[in-house]
Formats: C-alpha cells, sequence, structure tokens
C-alpha cells in the first residue's frame, strides 16, 4: 500500500515537536445516532475538536490499562501488525484532506494509540482470524478503534454497545440474543461474527465497494442510497467521496484509513506500536451449564477484571443458564481451568446465600438489594408466585460487591444524570408531530435533561410510539398544551429509590 509519508513529509518536524510537548486527548468516535437526522454535520477536524465533545463519556474501565500478558520483541517472530498490513485492499486515499485531518489528529495524540492498543491486544487476533476466513480487508480489523476505541463496554448515547457498537434492534436482526443476563452485542465472538456478516451484506449491497459498506454501517444503508440516487439526479460520481453524506460519516472512511496508514507505516509519523504475538490470546471453553464467573476466575487463576474483560457479554455474576454455555479464557489458563472444573460437584457451579425474610419483606424488595431478579429468585426457588412468608429462607445468588466489578459489569445504578433524587416518573408516548422541545416545555422541565434520560441526542428525530422517559416534581396528573394532550404512563417513585433511565435511540439500518 501507497503511504501518506510523502504529502505530509513537510509537516514532520511540527507533528515531533507537538508529539514531544505531550499532548493529551481522546480519540473522536461517535458519541450519538449516526443517522442521517442525528449527525453533527459541521463538526471541525479533530485537530480542532474541543475534547469532551470529542469523545462521549464511556465506561471508564481503560484509563488503568490492564496489563496484559506478552512476550518480548526479540522471542518473537511474528508481529499481528506485519500480518495485518499484507492483508490490506482499500485504497488509501492519499491525495485526500478529509485523511489528512483525521491523520493529522492521530499523530497529535499518540498516546491514543498506545491505549487502544492495549485495549486491543486480547482481541485483536481473533478477529483478524475471522477476517481471514472471509477475505475481507484486514483494515477492517481497526474499525473497532473508530467506533468503541477497542472498549467492550463502551455504551454511547444512541444505545450502541460493545466493540463494534451494534445498536439493539439491529443486534437482534443479526442474533446477538439480549437479556438481562447476557448482551451478544458486547460478546467479543458473537458481536465479532454479526459484525462480518453485517459489512459482508453492505458490500454486496453496494458491488464490493467497501467505502460505501463502511459509510452505510455508520450512517445506515438508507442514507447512502439516498445519496447515490441525489448524485444520479444530478449527473454526479456516486463513489463515497462525491456523495453528500452526513458529516459523522465523511470523516468516517477517512478516519479508518488514516489508522491503516499509521498501521503501516508508524515510524514516519512518530508512533510507536508494541509488537503484538501473531498467536491466539484466548480460547473458548465449553462449560455446559451456568456457571459463577467470580468462582470461573478463581477456577482459571485470572482476577475477575480479566475474566469479564474477556467475557464482556456477560451482565451479572454468572453466565446465562439458557446458555450460551462458554467462556472465553487466556489460553495458557484453559488446560487448569478445565481440571479444576471436571472436580467441581455441579450444585457447587452457583453460589448461594441463604437470606431469612423478614417482616415486610417483598421479593421485589429482597431481589434489588441483593442485585437480582424476582424471576431469579422465583426459579431459584421454585417459587410459583410472588407471595413469601416472614421466618422462612430464600436463596440467592451470591453477587460480588467488588468495586472493579460493579464498574466493569455496569451494575451500578444511575443515580447521578441531572434525574432529580425523587418525584414522578412519567412515561411519555410520542405522537405525531411531538418535537423533544414542546414535550420538555409541557412538564416544565429542560429538553436537555429529557434528551440525557433517554439517552439521545438533543437533535434526535421522534418517532410515534416512541417512549421518554420524564422525571417531574409536578403532581401525578399533568396535563400539557401539546395538541390531544400527551399519553402517559405516571409513576410514583419513592425517595431515596435509584432512579435508572432507559435509551429509546435506534440507528437505522435500511
Amino acid at each position: 500500500m501507497m503511504g501518506l509519508s510523502r504529502p505530509l513529509a513537510s509537516f514532520t518536524p511540527l507533528f515531533a515537536a507537538i508529539i514531544l510537548a505531550g499532548c493529551t486527548g481522546v480519540l473522536p468516535v461517535r458519541s450519538d445516532n449516526p443517522s442521517s437526522e442525528n449527525s453533527l454535520v459541521d463538526q471541525p477536524a479533530p485537530s480542532q475538536i474541543d475534547i469532551e465533545d470529542a469523545a462521549p463519556a464511556l465506561p471508564q474501565l481503560g484509563e488503568d490499562v490492564v496489563d496484559f500478558p506478552s512476550i518480548s520483541h526479540e522471542m518473537e517472530k511474528d508481529d499481528l501488525w506485519g500480518r495485518i498490513r499484507q492483508g490490506y485492499q482499500l485504497s488509501p486515499r492519499k491525495e485526500s484532506h478529509r485523511v489528512h485531518r483525521q491523520l493529522d489528529w492521530y499523530i497529535r495524540h499518540p498516546e491514543h494509540i498506545s491505549k487502544v492498543e492495549q485495549h486491543a491486544r486480547p482481541y485483536l487476533h481473533h478477529i483478524v482470524e475471522e477476517l481471514e476466513k472471509r477475505d475481507m480487508p484486514l483494515e477492517l480489523a481497526l474499525l473497532p478503534v473508530v467506533e468503541s476505541a477497542y472498549r467492550p463496554y463502551a455504551h454511547s448515547p444512541g444505545s450502541a454497545a460493545g466493540i463494534w457498537q451494534f445498536i439493539p434492534s439491529t443486534g437482534k436482526m443479526y442474533g446477538l440474543k439480549q437479556t438481562w443476563w447476557y448482551d451478544g452485542r458486547r460478546d467479543i465472538l458473537a458481536s465479532t461474527d454479526a459484525a462480518l456478516d453485517y459489512l459482508e451484506s453492505l458490500s454486496e449491497q453496494f458491488d464490493g465497494d467497501w467505502e460505501l459498506a463502511l459509510a452505510a454501517y455508520n450512517a445506515g444503508s438508507g442514507a447512502v442510497r439516498r445519496a447515490i440516487r441525489k448524485n444520479q439526479r444530478s449527473g454526479k460520481p456516486t463513489d463515497y467521496w462525491s456523495l453528500d453524506l452526513p458529516g459523522e460519516t465523511k470523516r468516517y472512511v477517512p478516519r479508518l484509513l488514516a489508522l491503516a496508514e499509521i498501521v503501516q507505516t508508524p515510524e514516519e509519523y512518530g508512533i510507536r506500536l508494541s509488537r503484538i504475538p501473531d498467536k491466539p490470546f484466548f480460547e473458548s471453553v465449553e462449560i455446559d451449564t451456568q456457571l459463577d464467573l467470580p468462582l470461573a476466575a478463581e477456577l482459571a487463576g485470572i482476577d475477575i477484571e480479566m475474566l469479564y474483560r474477556l467475557n464482556p457479554g456477560y451482565n451479572r455474576w454468572a453466565t446465562d443458564p439458557q446458555g450460551p454455555h462458554r467462556i472465553l479464557l487466556p489460553l495458557e489458563r484453559v488446560d487448569e481451568f478445565n481440571a479444576k472444573l471436571s472436580e467441581l460437584d455441579p450444585d457447587q457451579r452457583i453460589r448461594w446465600a441463604r437470606y431469612l425474610i423478614q417482616p415486610g419483606d417483598t421479593l421485589q424488595g429482597i431481589a434489588r438489594k441483593h442485585e437480582t431478579t424476582v424471576a431469579v429468585l422465583k426459579q431459584a426457588n421454585h417459587l410459583d408466585s410472588s407471595l413469601i412468608k416472614a421466618g422462612r429462607a430464600l436463596l440467592i445468588p451470591q453477587a460480588v460487591q467488588d468495586p472493579s466489578y460493579l464498574k466493569l459489569t455496569g451494575l451500578r445504578h444511575v443515580a447521578h444524570r441531572g434525574i432529580p433524587p425523587q418525584g414522578n416518573k412519567i412515561t411519555h408516548i410520542v405522537r405525531p408531530g411531538d418535537s423533544l422541545w414542546e414535550i420538555a416545555r409541557s412538564y416544565n422541565v429542560s429538553h436537555k435533561a429529557v434528551a440525557r434520560w433517554n439517552g439521545i441526542s438533543i437533535k434526535a428525530v421522534l418517532r410515534p410510539g416512541q417512549k421518554l422517559v420524564i422525571w417531574t416534581r409536578q403532581p401525578a396528573l399533568v396535563t400539557s398544551s401539546l395538541m390531544n394532550g400527551p399519553k402517559t404512563v405516571v409513576e410514583k417513585i419513592p425517595e431515596g429509590s435509584p432512579l435508572e433511565t432507559r435509551d429509546n435511540t435506534q440507528r437505522p439500518t435500511s
């Protein structure tokens, strides 16, 4: 692949000076629903973006990077980066100023490349293997850098999750199971299969044009087709670089090509890539039944954080009782794990605590206190109803309360997003013609607060029938100046109860 080094050669001293100055920053990843309706069309180049605007709030579990095992450079002959370079298939577009602007940002923030490299280390070999099996461009192994900075627990305000950033609807379309126990959008194996299926499908839709396929992955295939039809009517070219696409989508492919150029010749830009062994990091182990994950970590001789980074699809303290019945483990820990698991009594695969029911207890209250659900308690205790009696004992799965575990799994209650500590929770069902501003005004709250409570952009286009959560201190009977009045469901929340938000944003796929 031809590089961008020559056009940028005159800037090298400046870049070196900036790098030595120790600039800090975060890669501008998609922070919202990337549909044409919600994208920020006129966003400046990454070098000019305010840092808070450049990156959305993601789970901060990558700042303290896990020290994954590595092999010394002297002993390791094969480097995964070299394998990726050999599989490039996309045009570098070295003449594009859009690529230059993205490359400029990366060069001025080498520390970001270093962090992403560590995040990607346990997953990258698997993704490269899967891409090669399908004869797909190996530049696509860098796409999770653009999507999520390779953070498996990344979750956008637009409800996208995982390293490939699937929203719920597209995830379900591609077979990603999403339950209380498990979210396939974060599962490394399942989400990678789904993402490559999706990308292959998009490539076929656009006659093998990977640039258009990538644009469709970002904005939806419908948005790309509309842009193509618009250019056709005007007699203009219909390649990616000629289309009138949302601003974020115009930066999306250049961002990937800039990353590919850095991986191609990192030394040209003063960036150091650590050597990643070209060998599997993990192995998938079949476990047949539900298994307590902290116990699995003990059996494998690894810490719980490592286990959850390799198995981010599991939402709770145990695997999903309905499957998948597998876990990923570091390659060198598999034999020890299998040996110890085979010696374990099947009844001891889940750790239980006995809870003595107190007067006034409810099954819902007990479930909330112990970070579980009523359904789980019913299943574990063979209950046909929610009726319980004081003095009897309940078996409760022993959830882990370690702060790092709660941070990784997202089990902490959302209590600090500008949500009032008490008041009424109102579910507003959007009617035709509703706007975020009008809805907020009718409840005497800020439209920015409504967007924040529901994890959507303030520019989001609302859909009739969409449900929005509103928190208000008004009386339960709320009036509105909206035409025909709002259709609402009001729920009184007692003081001191943990409050949670819901995210209803959808990303169009067609």
